[in-house]
């Protein structure tokens, strides 16, 4: 894994990570580590029927019909 130096940090940034890391029970290096990871995480991807589905709410209702065919299909050979 990775390791980085992060040099001239103030007395009160440092101490400020040590309060945070105590509030969420971890070592300050933990907390820096949680910190930088939420720092660069991804965006949650939106997925295509939610985007779909606002933009027919947006466009006021879509009506959708379907015919589709009753027709029972032949299960695929594996042999």
């Amino acid at each position: 894994m990775a390791a980085i130096t992060i040099r001239n940090l103030s007395d009160e940034t440092h101490r400020a990570l040590k309060a945070r890391a105590a509030d969420h029970h971890r070592s300050t290096e933990a907390e820096v580590r949680a910190i930088l990871d939420a720092a660069v995480d991804a965006e949650p991807q939106v997925r295509l029927g939610s985007l779909l589905a606002d933009i027919g709410h947006v466009a006021g209702g879509v009506e959708l019909q379907l015919d589709r065919d009753p027709t029972p299909h032949e299960p695929p050979s594996l042999s």
